[in-house]
């Protein structure tokens, strides 16, 4: 007998429907899943047979063969157990086939309970897609699940209450999303109070100035100066002035930290931009994804957020310059030899680095111990294209003895980011027809098309072109800090002091 289930494979971070076709037939007791699974999909034969007698019902000791279409496509994961469990029980006739149309997702323990499967997100929302109404989750998922509007969710606990619902002995409930999640009355992760705020970092006014500048607009950022000075400080008060994310890019990220299974037991929804620090040790893969089935890296897990590489020389050359190109293009393609992903990859990249190898050259109050090659092969191990993607410079120079004891005055993260929503404000209405988000991301036609220059303003960039040797590119980012510093000071052309601020962001020159 031949019972069909819908279950869903995922493929980078989009999902495919897969039809799963369970055949009984008479002969010698095997069980064989074909239609290129993977070791955790051919593993799920013993996790299925484990519970499936757990549960209360009777293995098939028949010829069983279990088919996932389409058969060209690789299939991964764990999310296959239950289809399949719920595929023999229909075809050996201990369940009425009484779910069709619906879409069954999870994991099997070995004594039939359901437990939390990644990717639920997108798997449930091209389910949505293709048509079907209804789908059966682990009760852990339910809430992320719960995200795809008008989609029924059917929160299971084990696989015994499922085949009691197909049965008709018990009807399983649809979650209402009415009871309280763990990240908060929406659902929602939160981070409140993780960061530092700006009023807590004593001196750098130039520096923050540079940061409130660099949040504005989207634009990457590189920090320069010695041991202590505050840098590490710095960035991680990055996310306090961020402006929210919208519910469209909450979802997007949610959908990631979804695939790579980092969302957080009963906290479905990631509403804070994310924060990744990856050590300097990280390899190339870690960093821009891969793996035998890609996943996502961490230029991924920062998309619609921050990407910090603190001690950035120390990071490898060849993981500097696979990041040459997400950089430019906000995607990031893995090519192997079973097909091509391509992951979103829209991030503020925010460097630190000391000026030397030991640490102090220029510094105001301790020699530099390196000699002048020394700090020139330190300066150089970050390349000049990669050194070109970065839109603001800044030095932190130590924090005097004057400004740690006093009272702070700053302002607070609050305030700076009133002033940044605006600005983001202002760049929305822009860009409403574009698609684009921040000038970050203008292309050289946006950049002429917005970045009017007035007449002084004009000469001073014609002036700086020839003394500073600009590149085209970074031509084209003078103007986008330019524009970003005009939106701050709600101006709709950009004037003479807004373009000099925005060149004083711009590099020394290496030794």
């Amino acid at each position: 007998m031949l019972a069909r289930s819908k279950t869903c494979a995922i493929v980078g971070l989009d999902g495919t429907v897969v039809d799963v076709e369970a055949d009984i037939s008479p002969g010698l007791p095997a069980f064989h899943v074909v239609g290129l699974p993977d070791t955790a999909v051919q593993e799920s034969r013993e996790r299925v047979r484990s519970a499936i007698r757990n549960s209360g019902a009777e293995f098939p000791m028949r010829r069983i063969t279990v088919s996932l279409a389409p058969s060209d496509l690789p299939k991964s994961g764990t999310a296959y157990d239950l289809p399949i469990a719920m595929g023999l029980l229909m075809s050996s006739g201990q369940v009425p086939d009484s779910l069709n149309g619906s879409l069954l997702l999870g994991e099997l323990a070995l004594d039939g309970t359901l437990r939390p499967t990644p990717g639920m997100l997108p798997m449930v929302a091209v389910g949505k897609s293709a048509g079907l109404k209804r789908v059966f989750v682990p009760a852990s998922n339910a809430r992320e699940a719960a995200l795809v509007h008008d989609m029924e969710v059917m929160p299971v606990e084990s696989l015994a209450q499922l085949v009691s619902h197909a049965r008709g002995d018990s009807q399983i409930r649809s979650f209402d999303g009415k009871l309280a999640p763990a990240g908060g009355a929406d659902g929602a992760v939160k981070e409140s109070g993780r960061w530092p705020d700006l009023a807590d970092v004593r001196g750098q006014e130039h520096a923050k100035r540079a940061m409130e500048v660099a949040a504005a607009g989207g634009h990457n950022l590189l920090m320069t100066g010695p041991p202590g000075s505050g840098k590490t400080l710095l960035a991680r008060s990055l996310p306090s002035i961020l402006p929210e994310m919208t519910p469209d890019e909450a979802l997007e990220v949610t959908k990631i930290y979804s695939v790579a299974g980092l969302l957080p037991a009963g906290s479905p929804l990631v509403d804070r931009r994310p924060f990744r620090s990856p050590h300097y040790t990280i390899s190339n893969a870690g960093l821009v994804g891969g793996g035998a089935v890609p996943r996502p890296g961490e230029i991924t897990l920062s998309h619609r957020g921050v990407l910090f590489l603190d001690e950035l020389p120390e990071f490898g050359h060849a993981a500097l310059e696979v990041l040459r190109q997400p950089l430019e293009d906000r995607l990031v393609t893995i090519s192997r030899a079973q097909g091509t992903v391509t992951f979103p990859a829209n991030f503020m990249m925010v460097g630190a680095m000391n000026p030397c190898p030991c640490g102090y050259f220029g510094d105001s109050q301790k020699a530099c111990s390196c000699a002048i090659s020394s700090v020139s092969r330190y300066q150089r191990r970050i390349s000049g294209p990669l050194m070109d993607r970065v839109d603001i410079f800044v030095d932190v120079p130590r924090v005097e003895y004057e400004k740690l004891v006093t009272p702070a005055v700053a302002e607070s993260s609050a305030d700076v980011r009133s002033r940044i929503n605006r600005a983001r404000s202002v760049q929305w209405e822009r860009f409403a027809e574009s698609g684009l988000v921040t000038n970050s991301d203008m292309g050289s036609t946006e950049v002429w098309d917005h970045c009017q220059l007035d007449s002084s303003a004009k000469s001073l960039l014609q002036m700086a072109m020839n003394q500073l040797s600009l590149s085209a590119r970074g031509f084209h980012r003078v103007l986008k800090v330019a524009r970003t510093i005009a939106d701050l000071a709600g101006s709709e052309v950009v004037k003479t002091s807004h373009l000099a601020e925005s060149l004083q962001y711009r590099p020394r020159p290496v030794m």
